[in-house]
Order: C-alpha cells, then sequence, then structure tokens
C-alpha cells in the first residue's frame, strides 16, 4: 500500500512530464497538468476549470440524457448539445404531423418549448479521492466477489456521508483498473425541454457517408433548457417550473479559431482502454470487431432497405438504425487505425520490455502477470464469440427480446401459491408496455431481420455452444431460414398486437401453455437459459480473471514507468483533454487542414439526395453570402474544424473551449484515421471534430430567425 501512494505521489509531483494525449480528471489539473496548459497558450488558471469555491467552468458543463455532453450557455439555463445527442428526443417528439426531426423546431418563446419525457442533466458538484477510504479494507487474500463486495458496501458508505442532508446524488467509481477511488457528488435535474433544433438535413448532413470523416460540414447541434421548481432545486415536470438560474455559463467567442490555437475540451468521455494488453488488441482487430461489423452490415442494410423512402418506419428506426451505424463505422475506423499503427507490435514491444523489468523487479512480483493474461485471453477467445453473436444477432431480433419481456410472467404462472388476480396485474402491466413497443415495430422488417440474423448466429457460433433447441429449428426447417421466419412469425402471439392483447386482458394459469409454447418465447428461452449457464460458468469468471490480473498489471505498468503520468482510463466521469487546432495526414500524400466552410458545404450539397440535400431557404442565404457576424475575415461562413483534443463516446456534445475560456464549439466526432484512439492515441493522426458556433449562431439567427435565443446569450467580440 505505501509502495504504491509512493508511485502515485511521485507521479502527482512530475508535472513537466507531459505525454500526448489524456482524459484528466479536473481536480488534479493544478498538480498535473496547468503548467503544460498554460505553455500551450491557456490563460486562465486550473481553479477556473474547477472550484468548490467558486463558480468555475464544472459548474456549466452537464451529462446530457446519460451518454453525452451538454453545456450551458446562458443565465436561463439555456443547454447547447449535439443533434445526435438529442436525437431521441426530438424523434420521440416527432409525428407524422409534427415531424421536428424532418423540419426542425425553434420555440420563439418559452412557452413553446417542449417537455422531453425521461430526459435528465447532471452537474458535477464536487470530486473526492477515496482511494484511502477503501483500499485498506482491501486485501490480496480476498477473492474478487469478496473484493467487489467491500468496494461496494464502502462505496455506499461513503456516498451516504456526502449525501446526507442534501438534495445531492453520490457515486464512487474506480479508476486505474481499481487501484484508486474518486466520488462524485452530483445534482440532476429532471424537467429538461426542447428549445430549438435544426432539420435532419442540415443536423445530420452527410448521413453515414460522413460519419467519423473529415471533411464534415453538419450542423450537429440541439438546444434544451433546464427547469426547476421555485427554489432552483430539481424538480419533476410541472408547468409552474421556471427555467433554472446556473451558477455558471459560457460567454461565447465570434473570434473563430487559426492553426496551433490551444483548445480544451470538458466532458464526460465514455471508455478507454489505453493500458491493454498486446493479446486485448488483437482480440479486438481479429474478432471483437469484426464479428460485430458484420452484424451491423446486415442490420443496417434491412433497416435502410426499409426505411428508404417511407416516413413511418423512418419514424420508427431512424433512432435505431443511428444508434447501430455510429459503433459500426467507429469499430470499422478502429480497427484500420490499429493495424496501420501496428498497435500490437507496439504493445508486445513493450511487453517485452516489461518482462525484463519484471523479472528482476524488487518488491511485488509481477514476472507471471503477462504469461497468466495471455493464457486468460486465448480461453475467453471462443466464448467471447459467443457473446458477440448472442448480442449482435441473435438479440438483434425485436420480437425475440420483446418475447424475453414475458419470462417474469411464465415463470410466476407456474408457481401452485400465485393467485389469478396477481397474474393478472403483471399481464395488465405487459399489455400497457407492448404499446410502446408496436408503436415503433415493423413485422415485415423484423421477420426478414429475424431469418439474417438466425442464419449469421447458426454459422458463426460454435455448434457446440449452441442450444439443442435452435440446432433442431434450423434442421427441421432444413436450413431455410426465411421459410423458418415466416412460420414463426406467422405463429406466435408476439407478432399480433391484437392477439396478444386479447390474451394478456383474460389471462390465467390455464394461459400459461399458450405463452410458454409460443415459437418466439421458446426460442428466446432456449437459447438464453444456455447462455446465462455459459456465461456463469465461463464467459463471467474469465472477465473477472482478466480484470484481476489487469489491476497487477496497471500497478506495475505504473511501477515500472514511474516517471510517466498516467491519466486514468474514460469511465464516465467528468475529464479535461486539451490540444491545439491542427490538420493531419490521413496516408500517403493526403493532407487535410484543420477547418471547413460554406464552400465546401454547397460542394457537397445534393437537390433531393437522401444524404446530402439542404433546405432551399438555407442554400439561397448561404449563396447570398451575407453572414454578418459569423463570417470569418475572408468572407467564409466556418462550418468545423479539427484539433488534437482527446476524446471519445461521452464527449459528443462537450463544449470546445479557447484560451480565455470562451466557447468556439461543439465537440461532436473524431476522424475515421483516429478512431482508434479509446486504444491507443496518435498525436499525428487523433482529431477530434467541432462544429464552430458560428455556423450554430448563423443557423439560429439567419436561418431560423430565433432572435429570442441570440438575444439570452453572452456573445463576445
Amino acid at each position: 500500500m505505501k509502495k504504491l501512494l509512493l508511485i502515485l505521489l511521485l507521479i502527482l509531483m512530475r508535472i513537466s512530464v507531459y505525454a500526448d494525449g489524456g482524459m484528466w480528471l479536473p481536480i488534479l489539473l493544478e498538480q498535473l497538468n496547468i503548467a503544460d496548459m498554460q505553455q500551450r497558450g491557456f490563460q486562465l488558471t486550473a481553479e477556473d476549470i474547477y472550484s468548490v469555491n467558486k463558480s468555475s467552468m464544472k459548474d456549466a458543463v452537464v451529462l446530457f440524457g446519460g451518454g453525452c455532453t451538454g453545456e450551458v450557455i446562458s443565465e436561463e439555463g439555456l443547454v447547447l448539445t449535439n443533434h445526435h445527442c438529442g436525437f431521441s428526443s426530438i424523434n420521440a417528439l416527432s409525428s407524422l404531423e409534427h415531424n421536428y426531426l424532418r423540419d426542425g423546431f425553434w420555440a420563439k418563446n418559452k412557452s413553446e418549448e417542449i417537455p422531453a419525457p425521461g430526459l435528465t442533466v447532471t452537474f458535477i458538484i464536487s470530486m473526492h479521492d477515496v482511494t484511502d477510504s477503501i483500499i485498506p479494507y482491501l486485501n490480496p487474500q480476498m477473492d474478487e466477489q469478496t473484493r467487489a463486495n467491500v468496494v461496494s458496501q464502502r462505496s455506499a458508505q461513503l456516498s451516504a456521508a456526502f449525501k446526507k442532508g442534501t438534495h445531492y446524488d453520490a457515486m464512487v467509481r474506480s479508476f486505474y483498473y481499481g487501484n484508486a477511488y474518486y466520488l462524485f457528488v452530483t445534482e440532476t435535474f429532471r424537467d429538461i425541454r426542447l428549445v430549438g433544433a435544426p432539420p435532419a438535413s442540415v443536423g445530420n448532413f452527410g448521413g453515414e457517408t460522413d460519419n467519423w470523416v473529415w471533411p464534415r460540414h453538419t450542423g450537429d447541434f440541439s438546444m434544451f433548457r433546464i427547469y426547476a421548481g421555485k427554489d432552483n432545486k430539481p424538480a419533476d415536470y410541472n408547468a409552474e417550473n421556471v427555467p433554472f438560474k446556473p451558477r455558471y455559463s459560457f460567454p461565447i467567442s465570434l473570434k473563430g479559431v487559426e492553426a496551433n490555437d490551444f483548445t480544451l475540451v470538458y466532458g464526460f468521455p465514455g471508455r478507454t482502454q489505453e493500458y491493454l494488453t498486446s493479446y486485448a488488441v488483437d482480440l479486438t482487430v481479429n474478432s471483437f470487431n469484426p464479428n460485430r461489423i458484420s452484424c451491423r452490415d446486415a442490420r443496417l442494410e434491412i433497416m435502410n432497405d426499409y426505411m428508404r423512402g417511407n416516413d413511418t418506419i423512418t419514424l420508427q428506426y431512424a433512432s435505431k438504425a443511428k444508434g447501430l451505424a455510429n459503433a459500426y463505422k467507429k469499430w470499422k475506423g478502429e480497427m484500420l487505425g490499429l493495424q496501420q499503427t501496428d498497435a500490437i507490435g507496439i504493445k508486445q514491444q513493450y511487453e517485452t520490455d516489461f518482462q525484463v523489468w519484471a523479472n528482476t523487479h524488487v518488491g511485488k512480483d509481477y514476472r507471471y502477470v503477462l504469461v497468466n493474461l495471455k493464457q486468460a485471453y486465448t480461453s475467453f477467445r471462443p466464448y467471447s464469440e459467443l457473446a458477440d453473436y448472442t448480442s449482435e444477432a441473435f438479440y438483434a431480433v425485436e420480437a425475440i427480446n420483446f418475447a424475453g419481456n414475458f419470462r417474469s410472467l411464465v415463470e410466476k404462472s407456474a408457481v401452485d401459491s400465485i393467485t389469478n388476480e396477481a397474474l393478472g396485474q403483471i399481464a395488465a402491466e405487459l399489455n400497457n408496455k407492448s404499446e410502446g413497443f408496436y408503436k415503433n415495430y415493423c413485422l415485415r422488417l423484423d421477420r426478414d431481420m429475424f431469418a439474417v440474423m438466425m442464419e449469421i448466429y447458426s454459422q458463426k457460433v460454435d455448434k457446440q455452444l449452441q442450444s439443442d433447441y435452435f440446432k433442431s429449428q434450423v434442421a427441421a426447417y432444413h436450413g431455410d431460414f426465411k421459410a423458418w421466419a415466416n412460420a414463426v412469425y406467422g405463429k406466435s402471439v408476439f407478432t399480433h398486437p391484437d392477439k396478444l392483447n386479447k390474451l394478456l386482458s383474460t389471462y390465467s394459469k390455464k394461459k400459461l401453455k399458450k405463452l410458454s409454447n409460443d415459437p418466439l418465447y421458446k426460442l428466446y428461452i432456449e437459447v438464453t437459459s444456455l447462455y446465462e449457464v455459459q456465461s456463469k460458468q465461463f464467459i463471467q469468471p474469465a472477465q473477472i480473471q482478466i480484470a484481476t490480473l489487469m489491476r497487477d498489471y496497471m500497478r506495475g505498468q505504473m511501477a515500472k514507468d514511474s516517471e510517466k503520468i498516467f491519466y486514468p482510463d474514460a469511465n464516465s466521469t467528468l475529464r479535461v483533454t486539451y490540444g491545439n487546432v491542427e490538420g493531419y495526414t490521413a496516408k500517403d500524400a493526403v493532407y487535410y487542414n484543420f477547418q471547413t466552410t460554406d464552400r465546401g458545404l454547397l460542394e457537397k450539397y445534393k437537390e433531393g439526395d437522401e444524404e446530402f440535400d439542404l433546405p432551399k431557404p438555407l442554400v439561397d442565404l448561404i449563396k447570398a453570402r451575407n453572414f454578418g457576424a459569423y463570417g470569418d475575415v475572408n468572407g467564409n461562413l466556418p462550418i468545423a474544424f479539427i484539433a488534437s483534443n482527446h476524446t471519445t463516446g461521452g464527449n459528443s456534445g462537450s463544449p470546445v473551449i479557447n484560451a480565455k475560456g470562451e466557447l468556439i464549439g461543439t465537440n461532436y466526432d473524431r476522424v475515421w484515421e483516429g478512431t482508434m484512439s479509446d486504444i491507443m492515441y496518435d498525436v499525428d493522426r487523433c482529431r477530434n471534430i467541432s462544429l464552430d458556433i458560428r455556423y450554430t449562431l448563423f443557423i439560429v439567427d439567419k436561418y431560423a430567425g430565433a432572435t429570442n435565443i441570440i438575444q439570452e446569450l453572452k456573445i463576445v467580440d
């Protein structure tokens, strides 16, 4: 324990040692980063970024909807985030009569703002290093379950102590694979309302063709407002609630960016794995990513075929398809980047050096950690593939997943002591939930999905790992998966809303056989039951073993390279990353500039195209070239820019801040060639993509005419 604390202390003291990349904890900027940041051009202090004694930038950064970031940009709780972050809420609020997703939406006053049910935003109130309140309660003799229980108990106790007497929440998160722990005090608001969003042709301009690609011309933004009770505290939706008064809101700069300008991204990055072994990277490059990519290729092809030219199905599946496509394309770029940078080879060289060090290291024994990790990954590989195809193929079928919701009803129906009245209540709840499912469900699409996904699952999963029932059904239809799909979807009650409604409305124990023998339910339960056994016996133990070994390997890396600053992997906690505005070389003889403008937007524009169309009024407005305060010194309208900030999923919507602490853009993507930064950051090719705030304001002001929004912003020259 003392040795680990000494190592961490040495790391904290070595301020001058800097490695490009990194997602830094705001609480540690003063000790670790501020000198380097100021040397790169930052003009403020660490306390301006994070403070518990006064308002600071952290008080304007929110976890948006649980998976993105947003920033407060007015003293009336106005939040700016990405269009793709607000997408599901905008989609849910849309209808054929009021298609806000397709046409956009702009509230001209607060009474027109639309509540977004289920949407939340969360602020970080404070952060605390609680490592010394947890680690002493652990010891090497504990098995992993006991260790996890102790960590959970201590975390709950610490969280309760920090929450006591407040309306705040608190959570403890593990860092460095369980070698350190931090506690976060949070405040979550539940009344969030849609204020403005451009039409999808602007907010998603370029579609999947341009996704993860530079140069970009996407107006990827949307605006929401936080509402609170009269006491300015979180409250459930109420017409009497008032706009939240934030502790801090970002001023907005119209000066734009130049090459080499300092930039800072503040947000909630989701997950990175920078300290993995070569064995893990090999699994990612040669198994994990290819498996998932092939499944999503097939899934997206089916969805896109049905959505094309059909507004009803597009409303039902646009959000689903977007979520699938985003990760799918990222995995492809990640795999390419890891191969081109020889990530496996680089990791192997480091491991060779580590082993040499470990063989002579005095103290904790690290000699066998890499050997054991290699064995663990070798044993885990076939079960990793099973997990891939179970999640990405078998559970890709909506009707199978839906049938799974009835497992509890089936199991309770077999209990002698339960009454028909109690079962009727469960059935009624399921009946109510089913309305939401069928609202966004297309039977024909899902039937085709079943045929394709079951064939993939049958071919790719080791036959010894498949359930006997699944194999018997494949044999019964002689490998004709379309025939199997037609038969199942014709017979199943889950693909006929009226029949299901009738069954649930009159449900009793007598109906148990009808449910349990339903072809979709039976398929779900047979495959799932076996997978649960396989998971418990093989997958979970392997994952626990790898996690345990990685904790030792991480500690060993920190001991070996005590001169190095180790930033913690992302885990959806608040982080700061900083870099500079700069282009990059994508491949031989191809160099990309750091900025895009209206000229490139119009070059891509194709009237009537599903991905590259634009509203005619916007095209006319841009062609008139009357950009006003939003144009640059050359008379162009800036659209997007790139910089060397180390970002990942979850950073979508993050504020991009200049050297003076002013908002200059909104982060929304990474370049295709650099998406491997979740595993290996490369300063020469990893670039984050940000929407220039001037294009955002141009759309709001000149295109939408929402001057009411412009008037509440603090815009600086």
